[in-house]
């Protein structure tokens, strides 16, 4: 009676290590003609200005608008919501690059400061931001 042929499960690895090595060489030739990236970073201390104080909205609850002026040390115009624009613009006639943030209490609705914002759009206002006071203040 003759034995049955038992298989022999093997992975033949030789020509895994001939492509691994071929591929080694060719990286390694290929490797320096690659030119690395310039990467062009900030420096510190070359700024040309300081960054100019902001021009602030205040929102006050009852509806009255004041505009205050951090640039000219805290200078303080009334206005409303018809004269804000005209009022912004001289304002920010000599430096039109000063930033303008508003400034709400926190009853005033959402929608007034829509409108403050949609105003100082219309006025050509390039920077505007929200001012935020951390809370317990």
């Amino acid at each position: 009676m003759a034995r049955p042929r038992k298989t022999i499960s093997q992975i033949n690895v030789v020509p895994l290590i001939d492509v691994m090595l071929v591929l080694l060489v060719v990286f390694m030739i290929t490797a320096p003609f690659i030119n690395p990236g310039q990467v062009a970073l900030p420096s510190v201390g070359k700024t040309s200005k300081s960054p100019s104080r902001p021009l602030e909205v205040i929102l006050r609850e009852n509806g009255s608008i004041t505009l205050r002026d951090r640039a000219m040390g805290g200078i303080e115009y009334p206005a409303s919501r018809d004269t804000l624009a005209r009022t912004v613009t001289k304002i920010l006639a000599g430096h039109p690059d000063q930033p303008v943030v508003i400034a709400a209490d926190k009853n005033v609705r959402y929608e007034k400061v829509m409108d403050v914002m949609t105003a100082l759009q219309e006025a050509q206002v390039s920077r505007i931001g929200l001012l935020a006071r951390p809370v317990g203040r």
